[in-house]
């Protein structure tokens, strides 16, 4: 998910390239990207011979479904958002007071 959010709508080849560092085999990467779209975060279009991939959510806002489903989990969620607002820095405190603000 990174090179697609860094990179945007991209082929199989240009992810592969980009993580050629891991010495991921190109099969590798296609099981992979399949299995992205699978579970419905990336997009597949044809373009040519080439399929391209693109994010169906930006970065922010899937994490903000991580955070949402993370905080389902918890059984006392007041609790839980209590202790995560503990954990944050005041900058964070007040990107989180203007987010609330603005609701």
């Amino acid at each position: 998910m990174e090179a697609v959010w860094e990179t945007g709508p991209c082929t199989a080849r240009q992810v592969a390239e980009r993580l050629a560092d891991r010495g991921l085999a190109y099969t590798t990467v296609l099981t992979v990207l399949g299995r992205l779209e699978g579970k419905g975060l990336l997009e597949r279009t044809r373009a040519a011979r080439a399929h391209t991939y693109r994010a169906v959510a930006t970065r922010e806002d899937h994490i903000a479904l991580l955070m949402q489903s993370a905080l389902g989990q918890a059984d006392d969620r007041e609790a839980a958002l209590q202790h995560f607002a503990r954990s944050v820095s005041p900058a964070e405190a007040d990107a989180l007071r203007r987010a609330l603000e603005g609701r």
